[in-house]
């Protein structure tokens, strides 16, 4: 598990200054925010020997000297996001107010202006967070400035008409992509030109998915445009996961299965590209009101469901450790609050120090089927907001206050029940769908070339290239199989777009009442109902029925899944069978990844054979067997799997940075760094049984208790790491 902190394999964020009780000895920290003690804590971290990275907001912050006027002469509070109601749409609920940003042309040169002082400081990477526009928003005087220019017409009230609404968002999107690519572009160059230095900038973004759940537009996949950028955070957690979904007619929070599906579209942004992406876990998150157990239990849902990806091997182990090892959430019994539990920090730096080592070579599945997927677009952004709809369907929505916005009547809206609809009835049977980027399909050549099966609606998004349907004509002429699920009935398909415009967007110049009919040309297909058709070697599959169909009742879920197995079927290829199970498991190298699902085909345990370490438990226990309970999920570690040939000491999990692992003739040491003030424990292969172990810490030597297990000639090491965040523990045996 040693390695260079250079590989960036695992990093945090933090706005406070350098200390000990949250110094997690991951590779990388970013520095958080640009104000008067930037470059005071930048110099902290880097001399506890961390790669310094920097991360500011690109759509808020405390910018209210450029609101104010003070940095050109000129007040710009015009440029805050405004609802329809003249409301400013803010971040927070802090004294300051600090409203969502317009990305003008102004507001990206202050922005310039704020991160060539971060450039100056010498830091290795900046990443600009969260690019968002809220759905609701669209109505400050800026973006009306800023739609005259884009589209050459009077602005239009976002509210009026899908038009508007689609075209309002089609702005916002590239509003953000325009600053960022303005940003970086000229960051990059002023680094290189002062100081010779390639700079690196990354975005942290929340997924596609989520964004479009809570009505939020950000540039999403157009980011792939610019090659300033060199990569992106998933910012997926436990807060945007358990947002409540609906599967057979039951509405309730899904987070592993959520959350599943948004690291699966985040693994998409860069498949097959050489950009970094980052998974991001919280063990706890923004809304303060949740016990620590409820805490845990998420927390473990979602970094499973991100291993479940083997496509990426880098993360953000933490947002804010600040708040998370020193802050303070309610108890289980109600009365008052308490700091995290001992267990659970040493539980949280074992996962932290084991994603850094899950680039791992050998990846097996148990799923003898893959390559399927759901395709979702960024358009799918465009048209969350209900025609002409009363204030009370305009709510922001951020995770932290559910029962308010459902008190607003947007919970039908949040269910984003078109989209789960597709994708949960498939992942409930242990089929491992993964969400599939549509504009992709026209930015990359044979991008769908690993997918057998796709499953596409155009009644929650839209493409907005007519050529995506001749990629896709040819996919399935080679043998894929396509199920559309639609009934043509969004009023979204009324916007003016390529399908619908008589001037000529096709051969013979026709027009369609909706996209759906201009792919079904493709296919030749024609006016068909609902069945399965053979087109070329493959199969399209057609469900003639509203895609939120599919979530809100049993036979709607059974009635996709029975279409999905009858084009499989038609396919006639051994290797593309629907084979339903109640589980998924991955192995990455020795690690063995699992999840048991409720709601599934099954209700019984996932049994795992051992020896096995389960990573998720302090105490780092031997088991003989795992028995999984549905709705519960594992991280273990194969003792026989991971045992070094050499048969000398080496780590199986360690809540520390283990550095300096040295074999002597009878025995072993090493050095253990890791926050202060927490218990740490740490499992070793031993080739003997001790007789001692000892520990060096704070200028003082003691006893350093151990456990040792014979079946898998084991050491488990009880030991702490001081306020200096190091330790030295000696293990001895006799020879």
């Amino acid at each position: 598990m040693s390695r260079s902190r250079t590989e960036e394999r695992t990093g945090f964020q933090e706005s406070g200054p350098y200390h000990a009780d949250y110094d997690l000895q991951t590779d990388f920290v970013m520095v958080y925010g640009i104000d008067a003690t930037m470059e005071e804590r930048i110099g902290q971290w880097r001399e506890k020997g961390y790669v310094v990275h920097l991360m500011t907001g690109i759509a808020w912050g405390t910018y209210n000297d450029y609101l104010d006027g003070k940095t050109d002469g000129r007040e710009h509070w015009d440029e805050a996001q405004t609802d329809r109601n003249g409301k400013m749409i803010v971040h927070g609920t802090k004294p300051v107010v600090i409203p969502y940003m317009v990305p003008t042309l102004s507001f990206t040169d202050f922005l310039a202006e704020r991160i060539r002082i971060a450039v100056d400081a010498g830091v290795e990477a900046i990443h600009l967070e969260e690019p968002e526009f809220w759905v609701n928003g669209g109505y400050s005087e800026a973006f009306k400035r800023e739609w005259q220019l884009y589209y050459g017409e009077p602005w239009s009230p976002p509210h009026v008409s899908p038009d508007a609404q689609y075209r309002a968002s089609k702005l916002k999107a590239f509003l953000y992509t325009r600053a960022l690519d303005r940003l970086c572009a000229e960051m990059k160059d002023y680094a290189l030109l002062r100081y010779g230095r390639q700079l690196r900038f990354y975005v942290p973004t929340h997924s596609l998915i989520n964004y479009t759940q809570w009505r939020i537009v950000s540039p999403e996949s157009r980011l792939l445009e610019l090659p300033s950028i060199d990569g992106y955070i998933a910012q997926i957690w436990t807060g945007t996961s358990r947002t409540p979904n609906v599967y057979e007619g039951v509405r309730k929070e899904r987070t592993f299965e959520t959350s599943y599906l948004e690291y699966g579209i985040m693994q998409e942004l860069v498949r097959g590209t050489d950009r970094r992406m980052w998974f991001l876990h919280d063990p706890i998150e923004d809304n303060p009101n949740h016990t620590w157990s409820d805490y845990k239990q998420n927390y473990i849902k979602t970094v499973v469901a991100s291993l479940l990806h083997p496509g990426v091997a880098h993360f953000e182990v933490s947002p804010w450790p600040r708040r998370i090892f020193r802050g303070k959430y309610p108890s289980e019994d109600g009365k008052g609050k308490e700091p995290i539990p001992a267990d659970y920090a040493t539980t949280l730096l074992h996962v932290m120090h084991t994603l850094g080592n899950m680039d791992q070579n050998e990846i097996e599945t148990e799923d003898e089927v893959q390559g399927i997927g759901v395709l979702i677009a960024d358009s799918a952004m465009f048209q969350r907001m209900k025609p002409n709809s009363a204030d009370a369907n305009e709510g922001k929505y951020d995770g932290t206050d559910p029962i308010g916005f459902e008190k607003e009547g947007n919970r039908e809206m949040l269910d984003f029940s078109p989209f789960y609809g597709l994708a949960l009835p498939l992942l409930k049977h242990g089929i491992p769908v993964r969400p599939v980027q549509l504009d992709n399909v026209r930015r990359f050549a044979h991008y769908l070339q690993d997918y057998r099966v796709l499953l596409l609606s155009y009644e929650y998004m839209k493409p907005e290239y007519p050529d995506l349907h001749y990629a896709l004509s040819g996919w399935v002429r080679e043998g894929g199989a396509l199920i559309y699920v639609g009934d043509d009935s969004d009023p979204y398909h009324r916007i003016r777009a390529w399908w619908n415009e008589s001037k000529g967007t096709s051969a013979r110049g026709r027009t369609y009442v909706s996209p759906r009919e201009h792919l079904f040309e493709q296919l030749e297909l024609g006016e068909v109902g609902g069945g399965v058709y053979k087109v070329g070697k493959g199969a399209v599959g057609y469900l003639a029925v509203r895609p939120d169909e599919c979530a809100v009742s049993k036979a709607g879920a059974e009635s996709l899944r029975a279409t999905v197995r009858q084009a499989m079927e038609m396919l006639g290829d051994p290797a593309c069978v629907w084979r339903a199970k109640h589980y998924f498991k991955l192995r990455r190298g020795p690690y063995v990844i699992a999840a048991a699902m409720e709601e599934s085909v099954a209700d019984e345990p996932l049994e795992i054979e051992g020896p096995v370490v389960d990573l998720f438990d302090p105490a780092l226990p031997v088991k003989r067997n795992v028995r999984l309970a549905p709705g519960k999920q594992s991280l273990l570690f194969d003792v026989e799997a991971g045992r070094p040939k050499s048969g000398e000491a080496a780590v199986i999990s360690a809540s520390s940075r283990i550095e300096e692992l040295t074999h002597l003739a009878a025995g072993f040491s090493f050095i253990a760094r890791g926050p202060a003030s927490m218990r740490a424990t740490a499992r070793f292969y031993c080739p003997l049984k001790p007789i001692s172990a000892t520990l060096e810490c704070e200028g003082k030597t003691e006893p350093a208790p151990w456990e040792w297990d014979e079946g898998t000639r084991s050491v488990l090491l009880h030991y702490r790491h001081g306020d200096e965040n190091k330790a030295k523990i000696s293990v001895a045996w006799k020879s």
